[in-house]
């Protein structure tokens, strides 16, 4: 791995090394508020852009699906004239998937990071399942990819069928890779329950392990970083091993933040200033920039943590930022003709803020019930 320090030429040092190097090297340290300004960057939250929803997807490190809207809203919030059929065309089109991609976790990703990600993972999937769940592994797990595969050999089918030939600890124990097949998991249809297996749909794996975890630590870094080696571990169920190998060979550049801790990141990673404009911003439930994961760059205040992650709210909730911050939570009440965008601020919103979330907020709207009559936004008491 390289470190850098803030008025040195780069050497290579290996991650093991750090406490070493620490008392001969001076690195630069990044403010919060610097760190929260290069996360929205990297994640196209300052400026919507305009490129191919893969490559924005792939800039995003994926899009985290579990509610099948989510990744239309997030997509809305950082690309430019998106319309919500661009994404359904390109899931039908198969230049983005879903599936379990991390984590046990459903995300959308390009189809040239699948396979490379999936390959990634595998290995520390299996410990994982190991450790949990160990009555479901060895034979049990293969007599239930047999099962699936041979299920899917001519074609999709629904997940219920599915589970019903390999039960529900089959379903979970299984290591045989299975894609969502659109319309399922769309904004059209937003039930998960068509499925087909990865290498019919994708193509056949020929991915290399090593240049997978690459990618996958590659891919983290550059939509989420500088981040700290715990949080790409966090992120990517890598081993500290595997993301170490994968940082030497990416050349990783070192800052700190300011409690000292070593951060990392890609080579020439946008480091915005930390006055940078950060304008309103509406996310969707479980957008990854609220995750622990990126605790570190302030996006989800931790006051508001428990609001929007608890138990009471298994699907959390969608929210909205202000100067680069969630600041209340939002959602759209519709009748027979009229859609209304509902703002719960859970502070009062300052009141040159108030006009611009306020158009940010008809936009969506707007987007979000293309076929309302009439459109409103309505603003409830701050909860504060």
């Amino acid at each position: 791995m390289y470190v850098e320090p803030a008025s040195s030429p780069r050497s290579p040092v290996s991650a093991r090394e750090y406490t070493a190097v620490d008392r001969e090297l001076k690195y630069r340290v990044l403010t919060r508020r610097e760190l929260n300004r290069a996360l929205l960057a990297r994640q196209q939250l300052l400026d919507r852009v305009r490129r191919p929803l893969p490559r924005a997807v792939e800039q995003m490190g994926g899009i985290q699906a579990q509610y099948a809207p989510s990744a239309y809203i997030g997509l809305w919030s950082r690309v430019e004239g998106f319309e919500r059929d661009a994404l359904t065309r390109a899931l039908e089109r198969k230049t983005l998937v879903q599936e379990t991609v991390l984590r046990g976790t459903i995300h959308v990703v390009s189809r040239r990071d699948f396979w490379p990600w999936r390959s990634a993972v595998h290995e520390t999937d299996d410990a994982w399942l190991r450790r949990v769940r160990p009555d479901l592994a060895g034979s049990r797990r293969a007599a239930a990819d047999r099962k699936l595969r041979a299920a899917l050999a001519d074609g999709p089918r629904k997940r219920d069928e599915l589970v019903g030939l390999v039960g529900k600890d089959g379903w979970f124990a299984a290591a045989v890779d299975l894609v969502r097949v659109p319309p399922s998991g769309t904004w059209e249809q937003r039930r998960a329950d068509l499925y087909a297996l990865a290498e019919n749909w994708v193509g056949p794996n020929d991915a290399d392990v090593e240049a997978g975890r690459e990618l996958l630590v590659r891919r983290y870094l550059a939509a989420f970083g500088p981040a700290g080696l715990a949080d790409v571990r966090s992120w990517s169920r890598l081993t500290r091993d595997q993301v170490e190998r994968a940082l030497e060979r990416i050349g990783a550049r070192s800052f700190r933040d300011e409690d000292g801790k070593m951060l990392l990141d890609v080579p020439r990673g946008p480091l915005p200033a930390a006055d940078t404009a950060a304008p309103p911003r509406f996310l969707p439930a479980w957008d990854a920039v609220l995750l622990v994961h990126a605790r570190r760059t302030g996006v989800l205040p931790e006051e508001y943590r428990p609001r929007i992650f608890n138990t009471k709210l298994p699907f959390s909730m969608h929210t909205f930022m202000l100067d680069g911050s969630v600041a209340g939570a939002w959602k759209v009440e519709r009748t027979k003709a009229k859609a209304e965008l509902v703002l719960q601020p859970f502070a009062p919103v300052p009141r040159k803020l108030r006009e611009p979330l306020r158009e940010e907020a008809e936009r969506l709207v707007r987007w979000h019930e293309d076929h309302a009559v009439s459109y409103a936004v309505r603003w409830t008491k701050s909860t504060s």
